[in-house]
């Protein structure tokens, strides 16, 4: 597929005016047990906005976006979608996740129906909408991911690029406001990961509303808006991509980004000296 050049991207709603955010998060805490997850998140996503989360394994970014639709439920904190409450105990959670597209690290397709089926049999068993119109809309989303001629095959005759691309077929095919993506990539060899990669580019040219945990940071400086850094459950800085993944203002982001884009720089424990006097 044809990268879509950053330049030409939509611009985000302005989220200092009178355009409400598309994703608020307000004072977010999350703990598994003893575990304190994350520890007090502030976060908004402009409508049309694509923000990158990225930060050390065990930081909370992954838990972060799985509280967004709740599928982790939040411990403390108050979440809108839409300018919708999901965190309110009355809210129909099913209807907001039905704006929510989410797609993760494994892919999660039905193996055992073509990819025609795994786009149509959500449509049809969730939004109720009947076989002719869910594929036809099927069609269309697989033609957006650049896999039309795929349409009958089976995940196992995919790559697994190519299986994460009809995840995110099948995301699309349900008509989202908001798309989130948990590590898109981390599951795929290294030659794939660009497949994958250029349909999320394409997203964002078209003004998706975006939330990406990614270690891709040549993907968070060339589409994201915004680059939000996360260590220790909570954010150490977030602001435009080029201004926190080129020059970061903390020591912990310019450490992880070091160890992320030039790990061979990054000096191995010094080993102990090894006692070679002959031992009597």
């Amino acid at each position: 597929m044809d990268d879509m050049p950053r330049k030409n991207r939509t611009a985000p709603a302005d989220v200092s005016g009178t355009d409400r955010p598309e994703i608020e998060v307000r004072g977010l805490h999350k703990s598994f047990g003893d575990n304190h997850v994350l520890r007090g998140i502030d976060l908004e996503v402009a409508r049309g906005e694509v923000v990158c989360v990225i930060g050390p394994s065990g930081s909370g970014k992954s838990t972060l976006l799985r509280c967004v639709n709740l599928l982790e439920e939040p411990s403390d904190g108050r979440i809108f979608v839409g300018g919708t409450e999901v965190t309110d105990p009355d809210v129909d959670i099913d209807a907001v996740r039905r704006r929510i597209g989410m797609v993760f690290q494994q892919f999660n397709l039905f193996p055992h129906v073509n990819v025609t089926e795994n786009l149509t049999l959500p449509q049809r068993r969730v939004l109720g909408t009947d076989r002719a119109r869910a594929e036809a809309v099927a069609r269309e989303n697989l033609r957006r991911v650049g896999l039309a001629d795929k349409s009958t095959a089976y995940p196992a005759q995919l790559s697994g690029g190519q299986q994460q691309r009809v995840a995110i077929a099948r995301a699309l095919s349900m008509g989202p406001e908001v798309m989130l993506f948990d590590e898109p990539t981390s599951a795929l060899d290294p030659e794939l990961v660009g497949e994958v990669l250029s349909v999320m580019r394409v997203l964002a040219g078209e003004g998706m509303t975006m939330m990406v945990v990614t270690h891709e940071m040549s993907f968070a400086r060339e589409v994201a808006d915004r680059v939000v850094f996360m260590d220790g459950g909570v954010i150490v800085e977030q602001g435009p991509a080029a201004q926190v993944v080129g020059a970061p203002a903390h020591e912990r982001t310019r450490n992880f980004l070091n160890r992320v884009l030039d790990p061979a720089a990054v000096a191995p424990p010094t080993p102990a000296p090894i006692d070679d006097t002959p031992q009597h």
